[in-house]
């Protein structure tokens, strides 16, 4: 659980600002079309945790309170980023999108050019000619000055007293982690001398955050977000941040299933899995060097709840015509009484952004809740929304889901 900081009485606002990094994304879109089809009465709670009987008491702010904006390094508008779920999809039915359609209005007017810093060569492909008014060419220290006067600029807009920060980039190449970015003052050292391979543009939106105070959400598996020496700065600054990668599919059925195989003592000897996926996150992980970060996330997890080695690839492959749908089949083989070899199988197919919207909400929700808690520092209590949950080593989700059920039990007795 995060540690604790003393607190300050202060009138809370009435609205919540959200500010998503990678805000024209499949799964940015979706939170935002599902936020306010949610505070329009169009659409239910379903997959929301919060809004279920479990969150009863708990203090937490309305989903019709949450105000967004964004960076976003492609062209394009909210609008059309939702008429492209609709066409390609359907996830996003009609009724909804014509009820949410001055919401997406609102949403565009509050998206600024992002950052493009060592990106990597498949996301400055994606990113194509830029976005419309970002500078031809800044310093880093320039780029951080300009991303931290957008998220001011727009918590005055809204009188906003604070804003969660959301990390939905595209996955990206596994950043080469030097002496550098374990020290604060090292790492202020390479941003002034303008070093671009010492980030990636999640260690600048992270570092932005940082530097406000803000709470921060890192949905994604790129490790240049949540550097040692950002944290320190999360610290520092007194804010709380919950990480990494959300945990939607394949790796949730793993952390539940897993448990099983231990409580009956029966021996896994291989976990073989295979993930088709479409849209732009396939063509992003077809990259070898993206697709790393993603792998190391998925599979790390089974030698860790069994107890011992085994047998464990995660394969990913790019299938276009899937969209935003993907497909993971696994093959579990594993050992019984008397030796006997067994095996199981299973198959899960769904939408990516239909899965992982709702995690989003419930995590700025309760990043919201932290921080009006006074909590600083890594919220290991929400494990269990990540395959890699920082400065956690339990990834039964069983576990995971009890320390939450504490959590809050406790915030809805306090109040």
């Amino acid at each position: 659980m995060a540690t604790r900081r003393r607190s300050t009485k202060r009138s809370e606002p009435e609205r919540l600002g959200v500010w998503l990094f990678g805000a024209l994304g499949g799964l940015a879109t979706t939170v935002v079309v599902g936020a306010r089809a949610h505070a329009r009465g169009l659409t239910g709670g379903q997959g929301l945790l919060t809004e279920t009987p479990l969150c009863d008491g708990v203090p937490l702010r309305p989903i019709a309170d949450l105000v967004f904006g964004g960076h976003e390094i492609r062209p394009g508008t909210p609008l059309q980023a939702a008429r492209e779920i609709h066409e390609q999809n359907g996830t996003i039915p009609r009724p909804i999108l014509d009820g949410v359609k001055a919401d997406l209005a609102a949403f565009g007017r509050s998206i600024r050019p992002g950052s493009k810093s060592n990106a990597g060569k498949t996301i400055d492909r994606l990113a194509g000619t830029g976005r419309p008014g970002a500078p031809a060419a800044e310093t880093l220290r320039e780029q951080i000055a300009r991303l931290t006067a957008d998220i001011e600029a727009f918590r005055r807009r809204n009188r906003l007293d604070r804003v969660v920060c959301v990390n939905l980039v595209s996955t990206e190449p596994a950043l080469r982690l030097t002496k550098t970015h374990r020290d604060r003052d090292a790492f202020e050292r390479a941003l002034d001398r303008d070093q671009r391979t010492a980030v990636r543009p999640s260690t600048i939106y992270a570092y932005v955050a940082a530097s406000l105070g803000l709470p921060f959400v890192h949905f994604t598996p790129s490790n240049g977000a949540l550097i040692p020496a950002i944290r320190k700065l999360f610290e520092e600054n007194g804010a709380p941040y919950a990480g990494a990668d959300g945990k939607t599919g394949e790796t949730l059925v793993k952390s539940a299933l897993a448990p099983m195989f231990r409580y009956r003592n029966l021996r896994v000897l291989s976990w073989q899995g295979y993930n088709m996926l479409g849209d732009r996150d396939g063509v992003v992980l077809a990259e070898p060097e993206n697709k790393a970060s993603k792998v190391e996330s998925k599979d790390r997890l089974l030698s860790q709840i069994l107890g011992y080695p085994l047998h464990s690839k995660v394969a990913i492959d790019y299938v276009p015509s899937l969209g935003d749908l993907k497909t993971a089949w696994d093959f579990i083989h594993f050992e019984g009484f008397l030796g006997y070899r067994m095996s199981l199988q299973f198959t899960w197919q769904g939408c990516d952004s239909i899965l992982a919207a709702p995690l989003v909400l419930d995590l700025i929700r309760l990043a919201d809740l932290a921080t009006r808690r006074s909590e600083n520092g890594p919220l290991r209590h929400l494990a269990c929304f990540f395959k890699s949950p920082i400065d956690v080593e339990e990834h039964d989700l069983h576990a995971q889901w009890h320390g939450l059920v504490r959590y809050l039990t406790d915030a809805g007795a306090q109040g």
